[in-house]
Parts: C-alpha cells; structure tokens; sequence
C-alpha cells in the first residue's frame, strides 16, 4: 500500500513539475514591429494592417499565438534607436525593420535577432548583406532601389528642364543614411554633364526653408528628394517652397506629383505586397528558417509620373519623347 501510495504521489508530483514546460509551451511567439513615421500615418497604418492579415492568412493570430509590439519612429533617428533597444529588451524571435534608419538602428543594437526588413535601398552597396541570393547573418528583406537611380534622376530633371545648372539633393542624414550613396550618383552624373551636384543636408523642420531659400538665389536650378521618412513627411512643404522660387523637384515618392509635385520616379513596388510578403518571411523564420539563407527580394522596374498642371506653372514645356515615356501624366 505504501509503494502505491508513493509511486502516486511522485506522478502527481512529475505531472505538476511538467506544468510550467507546458504553459511555457503554449505562450505566443513574439514578433517585434519598427516603423518609419508616426502612429498616426494612415499610410504606415496600412502597411501594419497588411502584415498583420497575411500573418493572420499564415496561421499566426495574435492574442493566441502570437503577440506583436510595433513602435513608430515618428520620422527621428533618435527614436529609432530608442525603441530598437527597447524592443531588442522584449527579446522577440523576428523583428521587422521599415526603411534603412530603422535596419541601421536595429543593426547596431543586435546581431543575434533575425530581421526582416523593407523599404531599404541597395542592401549589399549599403554593407547589410554579403549578397543578394544568399545574405548570411541575421538579415533579410525586400529592396527597391539601386543607387545609380541617382543619375537617373538627374536625367529626367534635365531632360524637363534643360537650362538646368545645378541640383541640390535634400536628404536628412540621420533619418537617411543611405542619401550618401544616391548623392555619389548625383555627382557622378552631374560632372559628366557640366552640371553642380550639392549636398543639403537638413537635420530639422526648421532647417527647410532656409536652405531651399539659399539654394534658389542662384538661378537654373533644381531639386531632388531622393528616398528618405523625413523628407516624405515634408513634401506638402518642399511643393509650396518649390513654387515660390519656381524651381523643379523629381522625388522617388509616387505621391509627390499627387500632391502638386513636378515629377516622380520611383521603384514599382506595391508596398502593401511587400509587407505581406514580409509576413511570409517572417512565418518561414519562426518556423526554423535561418535569415541567411533567405534570398533578398527586390524590384527592377521603375515608374516615371510627370505633372504637367506645374509643369505649366512653372513654364517649363514637357517634351514630347518624355511624355511618351511617362507612365502617368496629371493634368
């Protein structure tokens, strides 16, 4: 009776020691979410929202298992690497990194997380990965532009404005790490040309105007807004300043000639696709992939919108062979 009585209670005692194991178990996976721009982006919101249902299609239901925190940058590079670190803190199994600032801050804090990352340009001549096929380490993502977009833009701005002399590029540094290398492709491309290529870096809200100002005293010159959160969040400004001093603007933003911008040429990403194919790689990830051996995803077609509304306003006649070429015209 006794020995029943013992083997009795050292199953009950096993079973209750297994307990833990088993909650533990049960617990959701954790995914950590770093966005470029504020919460209150509908654009950004979007995005999220996309991620989240093709995480929702693959299996993943968050509150049962799977938990996932997003923090927003709000367009700093401060921030970004203020919640980099706390996020790292939450010790999520996979983070999604949106654009190069974010990549960078999370980059620098860890090297041991498994990162998915999108809206990052050139991820090899940036030094992210060893290779597109086969990245190696904690990385992997969806790219859009290759940097010799630069002279590319130059180009097209050229080509719409022909007495054009010089081009400033406006970048933030901090929140666009990456503007350094589509600036070396401005230059490149600008002295082949006879052109000036400067560099005007804006670290503030405040600092736009007053550089814009300076830069249009001088007369035949132009302004390109390569890929940058800062910059993005401004455009409404950079249109009305660009008007004022009648100089023309090329972005990488498909939303810029919406919003009464001469000309955009930008990768043709669908965005929303990107980020639920993030959620694929994100899925793949915690089911045992290792980064490194997911290939880089990238785009290799471009879309060229031209405004000829402030085209007009700003007596520049659009030629014909561009307007050909263009894949949307707003008029």
């Amino acid at each position: 009776m006794f020995d029943l009585k013992r083997r009795a209670f050292i199953t009950l005692l096993g079973g209750t020691a297994a307990w833990p194991l088993a909650a533990r178990a049960q617990q959701p996976r954790r995914v950590a979410v770093l966005m470029g721009g504020p919460a209150t982006d509908s654009v950004l919101q979007a995005y999220v929202a996309a991620f989240g249902h093709a995480l929702r299609q693959l299996g993943w239901i968050e509150g049962q298992n799977l938990r996932v925190d997003v923090r927003w940058n709000a367009g700093g590079a401060a921030l970004a690497q203020t919640y980099a670190a706390q996020l790292i803190g939450l010790q999520p199994e996979v983070i999604l990194a949106a654009t190069t600032g974010n990549l960078e801050a999370v980059r620098q804090a860890t090297s041991a997380i498994p990162v998915v990352f999108v809206q990052v340009s050139d991820p090899v001549a940036q030094g992210f990965v060893a290779s597109l096929t086969k990245p190696d380490g904690n990385l992997t993502g969806f790219s859009a532009y290759e940097f010799s977009t630069g002279g590319k833009w130059l180009d097209l701005l050229k080509e719409i404005a022909p007495s054009l002399a010089r081009v400033a590029v406006v970048f933030n540094p901090d929140t666009a790490p990456q503007s350094k290398h589509f600036m070396q492709a401005v230059e490149a491309a600008a002295s082949s040309r006879g052109m000036r290529a400067i560099a005007v870096p804006v670290g503030a809200p405040a600092e736009i105007e007053p550089a814009i100002t300076s830069f249009a005293r001088e007369p035949n010159g132009g302004l390109i807004l390569p890929t940058d959160t800062f910059i993005r969040l401004r455009q409404k400004q950079i249109v009305e300043l660009a008007d004022r001093h009648r100089l023309p603007v090329i972005s990488w933003d498909p939303e810029f000639p919406k919003i009464g911008g001469l000309m955009c040429y930008s990768a043709t990403v669908n965005t929303l696709d990107q980020y639920r194919r993030a959620a694929g790689y994100v899925d793949r990830i915690l089911k045992g992939t290792k980064p490194g051996d997911l290939p880089i995803q990238q785009s290799e077609k471009y879309t060229l919108v031209i405004n000829l509304k402030t085209a007009n306003a700003l007596g520049l006649t659009v030629p014909l062979p561009l307007l050909g070429r263009a894949d949307e015209v707003i008029e």
